[in-house]
């Protein structure tokens, strides 16, 4: 009898994760000679390591399809990583009970960098504790900071909705400049890369309004130089946008700003770079400013999706089933770019080695000689995948977003808690 597969989400998730989930689900559901039954973790490996399985089977199929237009994660998402295969041998040993007490053959693992290093120490169980367990990394993260890949689904939705709010947020300042706001700060997402911040470029029109200065986390922070460049800036145009990353970093490589010091699972939560910055130039200079803090939005407007993007992640989902079903583990499917205009790509695959806890920040040929801008490439680079709308249906003036059921099947194994490792 063939084994039976599990899907599951991890870490921050995006307007498009759930594409990739219904593309897992819906190939492996084309396959019945090569796979049982598909069921879904709840919360990730910690729903593994708790054993909450979903039963699929429970589920409306037209919820299922549904999943391709929902964002947020449907099946819920953590942060946590596995400890050391041999001296958290615990975590492993349950996840093993866990599989066995399923039968679970595929494990199916969607996240960024972090979500690989998981994914890649369940494929290590086969060798070291002798079960049989085929496991895949399904990429995703809208920082688009996972390596060997062209981009990471949930980056183009993101990138669409940053330059789309900045494109618009500009147009209110510049309409009242002379006798109100003169400068808007907006902090967008980007521990240590600053793609996101990057998009916001893309809402300048030919003759480089909104007048605007990015801060990247690649790039140290300069107050002196800011200062200077910001007032420039408006004494040219009246105004000026300010697009800084969470992830600014001073000249010491500290961080500008971070929301709490102590750390959850191993991960600080940054933020209040904006604000700072606000209360920094208001001294300064002087000049009536507000700030705005995207946050989760940026991740999670489904309204305003790429169709690209939309597209990539279903794709990598079929395709990492369908690198299984061709014989492969061990490894996470990558988007390649084959030209810019018109835009093509295609689906290769990495060895989850290659990828797993490494983060690929923006390239310096991407960031302008002045350090606040883009360069032609990144806007090359940027443009294609923020291109098309893909819409959720609308009922009553608003999205629809189904929501499963998430009906658990019966607990077979003693309970466990699980604990991060030290």
């Amino acid at each position: 009898m063939p084994k039976n597969a599990l899907y599951a989400q991890s870490g921050g998730v995006s307007a498009v994760i759930n594409a990739s989930a219904w593309g897992v689900i819906e190939a492996v559901r084309g396959h019945p000679a090569h796979f049982g039954t598909c069921y879904a973790a709840r919360n990730g490996i910690l729903g593994v390591l708790e054993e909450e399985i979903i039963d699929l089977d429970e589920e409306d199929p037209l919820t299922l399809a549904a999943l391709r237009h929902t964002p947020g994660g449907a099946f819920g998402s953590c942060r946590f990583d596995l400890g050391d295969l041999h001296a958290d041998r615990a975590q492993y040993e349950r996840l093993v009970e866990v599989f066995h007490a399923h039968d679970i053959g595929y494990f199916f693992y969607n996240g960024g960098g972090g979500s690989m290093d998981t994914a890649h120490k369940v494929a290590r169980i086969g060798d070291e504790l002798g079960y049989p367990i085929t496991a895949v990394g399904v990429p995703k993260t809208i920082d688009n900071d996972l390596g060997m890949t062209d981009t990471s689904p949930g980056f183009g939705s993101a990138a669409k909705f940053i330059a789309t709010v900045v494109r618009e947020a500009s147009l209110d300042v510049e309409s009242a400049h002379t006798t109100s706001t003169r400068v808007f700060i907006l902090e967008v997402m980007g521990r240590h890369a600053g793609w996101l911040a990057a998009a916001a470029a893309l809402a300048q029109e030919y003759d480089g309004r909104p007048p605007m200065l990015i801060l990247f986390p690649e790039s140290p922070f300069d107050l002196g130089d800011f200062l200077t460049q910001l007032q420039m800036a408006i004494r040219t145009h009246g105004y000026c946008v300010v697009v800084a990353s969470e992830g600014l970093k001073n000249p010491d490589g500290s961080l500008f700003s971070v929301a709490q010091s102590h750390d959850i699972y191993a991960y600080t939560q940054l933020g209040g770079v904006a604000p700072r910055l606000a209360e920094i130039i208001r001294q300064e200079t002087g000049h009536k400013l507000h700030w705005s803090v995207v946050d989760y939005i940026q991740r999670a407007a489904r309204h305003l999706a790429s169709r690209t993007d939309v597209e990539q992640a279903y794709a990598v989902g079929r395709a990492a089933v369908e690198g299984v079903v061709a014989g492969r583990h061990g490894f996470m499917p990558v988007i390649r770019r084959e030209s810019d205009q018109p835009y093509r790509w295609s689906i290769d695959r990495v060895p989850l080695e290659e990828v797993a806890s490494i983060e690929r920040g923006l390239p310096p040929s991407f960031i302008s000689p002045d350090g606040y801008g883009i360069t032609a490439a990144c806007r090359d680079y940027l443009r294609p995948l923020i291109e098309g709308e893909d819409y959720p249906p609308f009922e009553r003036g608003l999205p629809c977003y189904p929501r499963i059921r998430g009906v658990l099947r019966p607990q077979r194994c003693p309970p466990f808690r699980a604990e991060p490792p030290d």
